[in-house]
Parts: C-alpha cells; structure tokens; sequence
C-alpha cells in the first residue's frame, strides 16, 4: 500500500475502531487502527493520507508528539484530519479542545453520522493527501533539476574556463596572424604574430587604419573580397601584399569570416614568404632541369647535326668550286644550276641551325597561332638524322588540318624528345609513325580522362613498333623523374614535360601501349578558330629596296665576307655604305660621319659589341636607328629587354632582300 493511500484510525472507546473500520472498509479505504495517541504520532511521522479520530480519544492524545508532527512538517505538506464529535451541550474538555486547536488542517463530523457522508469525507481528505505528496514529487524533481543543472552549468563553466584558455594560447602562441576587424577599415583585437610578422607593436597596428599598410594594387581586390564576404555572409579567402614595419611588402594568405552583427570579421593570415621562397626556388630549379633536359637531347643529335652539316658543306663549297672554274675557263652555260644548288644547301644549313637554337635556348611558353602540318613536315630531315638508318620514318599528315595555338618551338620540342624516346625503345630498328589529325572530344570522354575540357582538339601522335609499356609504367611515365632507363642514361624529364606542356597549352597528352607491341603517345592541343598569319615569302630585290636622297648606312661586322656582301648590295641599292671591322673602330666611324641614317651592326663584335656601340653613338645622335645582327636565336638574343625604341633585330643567315626589306622599313619609320 502506498504511503498515501493509509488511513490512519485513533477510536479508544467501545467498539467505535471496530464499527469504523468495517465501515470505511466497506467504501474502500482500508484503516490502520492505532492503539494510543502515540501509536498516531509515530505513524504520521512514517506517512500517511489522512487521519479520522474519535472525540472522546482526544482526551488522551500526546498533543506534544502530535505537535511535534505538526511543526516539522515540509511546506508541502498540510495533514488533514477528520475529527468525529460528540454533540453535546456544553464546552469541551481542554485537552480535548487544545489538541482539537493545533491539528491545523482539520474536519469536524458531528455524530450521528450518515456512512456516505463519512465515506465522502474520508475520500476528499484523501484525495488533498495525494495531491500533496504530487506536489512534493514535483518539488522534488524540481530540486533534482535545479541540481542537475547547477552541476551542468558548473561543468559548463569549467569547459568554458578551458576553452577560453585553449583559445587564450591560440591566440597567444599561434604564428598565423588573428585579428578581429570591422568593414570601416579598423582594427579591435590582433594577435602577438602580427608582431612577430610585421613588427609592430599592439597599439600602433589598433590605432591606424589597416588600408595603410596594404600594397596600394592589393587595395582595390581586398576591398571587392570584403563587399562580397558582408553580402553573402560566407567566409573568403585571398593574398595580398601588407607593409612591415621595416619597410618590406610581406605577402600574407587570408581567411576570412564574416561576424552575425555585420559590422565585425575575424581574419586569419599566415606569411606566404617562406612558401613564395619556395616556390621560386622550385621554378629555378624546374627550369635549370629543363634546359639540362634539353642539352641532352641535343647531345644526343650531336652526331646526325655534323653529319647532315657536313653533307650541306659539301654542297655549297662543290658548287662553288665547280662555279668558279667554269669562269675561269670562259663557260658560262648552266651555272644557274650549281649557283641554284649552292644556294639551297645554304638555305638548308640555315633552317637547321635555327631549328637547334630554338630548341636550346631557354625561354617562357609564347603561344601563337600555327599550322601544325607545316611545322610537323620541316622536321623530317632533322627527325630521321636522329633516328637513325635502321629506324623508317612514316608521316601521316592529315588534309584539312585545323590550326592551333601553341608555342612552336616547344612543339618541336616535345615532337623530337618523342622521336628520341622511341627509338630508344626500338634498338633493334623498326618504324616511327607521326600522324596528323583532328579530333572532338565528347562530354563522356572528357569525364572520364578528369583533366581535359570537351571540344575540338588537333591531335599529334607518335607511335613506334618498340617495346612497350606495362600499365604500371604508363601510369608514372608523366611523373617528374620516373625513367626506365639505366642510372645515367636519362633524367626522367622528357615525357612529363611533354605532358606540361600540353596542359599549359589547354591540351593534355595520353599513351597507349601495351608491352611488346609498341607505343602510341598523342598530344591533344585546343583548336584555334581565328587565322593563322601566313609569312610573306621572298620576291627578290626591287626598286623599292632602293636608297633615297644618299642616305648613308654603316655597317659593322668583324667577318669580312659578311660585311663585304652587305656593304656590295647596299652599294647596288643606291647607299653610301660605309664598314667596320670592330666596335671601337665603329663608334670612330660614327663620329666622323656627319649623317647616318641607320647603323647596322654585329652583336658579337671584338672591343666593343654592337649594343655598347650602339648606346655610345646615341649620346651624340639620341635619335639613331639601329639593326642588330646575331647568329643566335632571336628570342634569346633580345631576352631581358635587349631592344630599345628604335632598335630592331634580324637573325643570321638572312636572304639579302629580307635585310633591304627591313631596312627600308626601319629608315622610313618615323
């Protein structure tokens, strides 16, 4: 039985317990019928829902203990009882009355009763006992609460405690710089490491705007970052350059998020010069590998370029020789043909030294539009010198070819490196194919392949009858390093450039191979739909190469056939050619000459060399136009600014009407 469901019954007259036991037992309630007054107080003190006494037994009662009850009773709790009187006439007894006084919460029946009335009562007196003893289940879950949540707000508070301090000595000991900011262009809180950065100090960093110590070209980007981070209310991120207190531009990586007030961020920023440091080392060292790449296939074409220059020697100097005995001897019949033969030799030693300085020199990608074709064609020769006799070479090259927009040189490049690795893959001979054609990449396969856009590519493919390749090769032949050649033999370099180079050209290359079968490595450049600007060719020399009004010409070169046919054919033009042997003679010669209108000079000449000339002369004739002439490739020779305005440049060996050309170009240029 539950505590509040017990009745507790104090009648010590007669049979009064007895007749009212059966009588509540009857409406349901069973009693505990207490033998004394302190029988009562002790079971009020174990619990009880109410208590039903008897008049007459209240003579008896302990009113101390019942007091006592009373008096420690929890503010929840108010007992009731249900008195049973005796109706009398006069007052009642004052024990009787004074217990009656202190009960507090109390019913008072007079006899006789009804049984119903008595069942009511007992009920109702009940039911207020259970609801008290509710509500003290509810004061008690209710302390429980407020101790459960004393103790979470406790634990919060020593998690906040350490969180505090965590970020305490992030803040503190972080080497990014953190910083709390605001888009009007303050600064409220940074860390020691802007200190450390930067160098300075807490107070002088809070009391000027943070705009002043930005790079004046960064200003404008953080600004734009900042006004999209307030308006879309997501974090951003990105570099600028920022003034440190000894008077260095440092460049700084930021992250940085928005606050809810709008008007505050939080900026995270880490010095990117170490990483920058890095970085430039790296290209430096990319680069020294590149070129080292380069020279060993040139080392290797060391051997078939003397052999080819040899056979073109043979072809100049024969015809020559075969020229001037035939004046000698007065016949004068079909020398065209051995002039014709002469000449084309020269013409073909000249294209292939060009052809080995633009492959040699160091130099960025400078992509221009061309036609593939062309280009893939005028290095048969170069391509089967390096092959070799037991190696056959197959074009294949595609009509209707589109153009594409890439760098030459580097094409060639990356053509003649394919050429050496197949056949090395090939000691035994075989066959080298280069195919032309054009391709369109579909939406599928651009997915799969995962770095390459879809659209229209020209695609170049070599393929070889070798070895092969195992899958487990093809997967890191474009790695940087990776070779399967002996230690000594190869630098791992030549395919993985390749392959950098298509990706910086918007391509990207793929090999197929399978071992003993051969090897097919295709180069995907992008279409280029504009036109590809044709080079006029050589119409012989005209009255339009001719001098106007005695203009004057010097001519300063340390190679006296060269500078004697140059001299000779400006002669034949109508200029007052005047010639030096060396740069101090030279800058003589100006001196002395009252009018030059264009000083044609020698890169590489003893004493003085043409730019040192050209730069001395200038300080008596600011105004004085100059041809260079060099042996090297052109865009090796003016690297790093070597032009100024009025300087112009043209590469040895050169047909005679393209050098009238671009000196009539250059005088008449005002």
């Amino acid at each position: 039985m539950n505590v509040e469901d017990r009745l507790l019954l104090l009648a010590l007259r007669g049979r009064d317990a007895q007749v009212l036991e059966q009588l509540l037992l009857k409406a349901g309630h069973e009693c505990h019928v207490c033998s004394s007054s302190e029988e009562l107080a002790n079971q009020l003190a174990s619990g009880a829902g109410a208590a039903l006494i008897t008049e007459e037994s209240l003579g008896d009662a302990d009113d101390e203990s019942i007091n006592d009850f009373l008096a420690q009773q929890e503010p929840w709790s108010d007992f009731p009882f249900i008195l049973l009187a005796t109706k009398r006439a006069g007052r009642r007894p004052e024990t009787a009355s004074r217990v009656l006084e202190c009960l507090g919460n109390v019913v008072v029946l007079e006899r006789p009763i009804h049984s119903e009335t008595l069942a009511s009562a007992v009920t109702s007196a009940m039911r207020v006992r259970r609801r008290q003893y509710e509500a003290r289940r509810h004061l008690i879950d209710l302390r429980q609460a407020e101790e459960r949540q004393a103790e979470l707000n406790s634990r919060l508070a020593v998690r906040i405690d350490d969180k505090t301090a965590e970020l305490d000595r992030l803040w503190t000991l972080s080497e990014d710089m953190l910083a709390r900011a605001n888009y009007q262009g303050g600064l409220s809180a940074v860390s020691p490491a802007w200190t450390t950065v930067l160098g300075y100090s807490e107070q002088e960093l809070l009391t000027r705007p943070y705009s002043e110590i930005i790079h004046s070209d960064d200003v404008h980007t953080v600004i734009a970052a900042l006004n999209t981070m307030r308006q879309t209310g997501e974090p951003t991120r990105f570099e600028n350059r920022i003034l440190a207190a000894d008077g260095d531009f440092k460049p700084i990586g930021w992250t940085v998020s928005p606050e809810p007030d709008g008007v505050n961020f939080i900026a995270v920023g880490r010095d990117l010069s170490a990483e920058k440091a890095r970085e430039f080392d790296l290209e430096q060292s990319q680069d020294q590998l590149r070129q080292a790449q380069k020279m060993e296939a040139v080392g290797q074409l060391t051997g078939g370029i003397a052999h080819d220059f040899n056979n073109l020697l043979q072809g100049i100097t024969g015809s020559l020789d075969i020229v001037q005995k035939r004046i000698a001897q007065g016949r004068m019949g079909d020398l065209d043909r051995f002039i014709s033969g002469a000449v084309t030799s020269a013409n073909r030693a000249a294209a292939l030294t060009h052809r080995l300085l633009a492959f040699s020199r160091r130099q960025p990608l400078d992509p221009k539009p061309i036609n593939p074709n062309p280009l893939v064609g005028s290095m048969e020769d170069l391509l089967r010198r390096t092959l070799g006799a037991n190696i056959a070479l197959e074009m294949v090259l595609a009509g209707g070819l589109w153009p594409t927009s890439c760098d030459s040189n580097q094409l060639e490049s990356a053509i003649l490196n394919l050429a050496i690795n197949a056949r090395d893959s090939m000691p035994d001979g075989g066959t080298l194919t280069i195919e032309t054609c054009n391709s369109h990449l579909d939406g599928p396969y651009a997915k799969r392949a995962s770095d390459i856009l879809p659209g229209q590519y020209v695609c170049i493919a070599v393929t070889d009858t070798g070895t092969g390749m195992s899958p487990d090769v093809i997967d890191r032949a474009f790695d940087p390093f990776f070779t399967t050649k002996p230690i000594g033999e190869g630098t791992g370099l030549g395919l993985s450039m390749i392959y950098g180079f298509a990706r910086q050209s918007g391509g990207y290359a793929k090999i197929y191979s399978e071992v003993g079968s051969g090897t097919t490595i295709k180069l995907y450049l992008p279409r280029h739909d504009g036109e590809v600007q044709k080079e006029s060719a050589a119409t012989g020399l005209t009255a339009e190469h001719s001098a106007n009004d005695g203009e004057v010409v010097v001519v300063i070169d340390d190679e006296p056939v060269v500078r004697g046919l140059i001299v000779e054919v400006l002669g034949e033009l109508g200029y007052r050619a005047l010639e030096a042997e060396d740069g101090p003679s030279g800058l003589t010669l100006l001196e002395a000459t009252p009018r030059v209108d264009l000083l044609v000079t020698d890169i590489g000449l003893p004493g003085l060399n043409g730019r040192q000339v050209a730069d001395a002369a200038r300080t008596r004739r600011p105004d004085l136009k100059v041809l260079f002439m060099t042996g090297y490739a052109e865009n090796a020779a003016v690297a790093g600014g070597f032009l100024d305005r009025g300087m112009s440049l043209i590469t040895k060996p050169f047909a005679m009407e393209s050098l009238a050309t671009r000196i009539r170009t250059i005088i008449e240029n005002d």
